[in-house]
């Protein structure tokens, strides 16, 4: 699923949005772990079923759950980037990183 660069109703540029898989992270982190262990576990826990009926019940709602929010969370993701006006890679001109210490040098 690719990012237009224009939208088709207002046309703003996407160049400024860089999705890249934080979806799919999201995704995976929270809808694919909580409902893959909730469902599969519920329906073992309460029918004792083989194998097949796993793969025939869990497997069709574990998918859903995870590649119907895709589109929303990549929209979602991209609207945050817009409203806190990200960019990729920029660092600021007058940015200097902050001085590491190194182990030992208080002793000396």
């Amino acid at each position: 699923m690719k990012l237009k660069l224009k939208c088709e109703a207002c046309g703003l540029d996407n160049g400024f949005a860089d999705p890249a898989t934080g979806t799919a992270f999201f995704v995976n982190c929270f809808t694919f772990i909580l409902v893959a262990v909730v469902v599969s576990a519920w329906i073992e826990i309460a029918m004792s079923p083989s194998l097949w009926v796993h793969i025939l019940v869990s497997l069709p709602i574990v998918l859903m759950a995870c590649v119907l929010p895709l589109r929303p969370l990549k929209g979602w993701l991209v609207n945050s980037q817009f409203f806190y006006k990200t960019r990729r890679g920029k660092i600021p001109s007058g940015y200097a990183a902050p001085e590491t210490a190194t182990p030992g040098a208080d002793k000396v």
